[in-house]
């Protein structure tokens, strides 16, 4: 089980997730990015650091 907290990459923001693998997170992180950060893509640079603060659930 992988987790990520949205706050790694937008100070403030407490979203976190939780996934099978990187690619469920990835798409709960693209939802969660258009719906509550208004963002209609995700950028590479962003998705980059998702990737990078992505760690195994506790």
């Amino acid at each position: 089980m992988k987790q990520f907290s949205c706050g790694a990459v937008v100070p403030g923001c407490t979203a976190t997730f939780e996934a099978d693998d990187e690619h469920g997170i990835l798409t709960q992180v693209a939802a969660h990015a258009r719906e509550d950060h208004g963002m209609d893509a995700v950028p590479d640079e962003v998705v980059a650091q998702v990737r990078a603060n992505i760690s195994e659930a506790a």
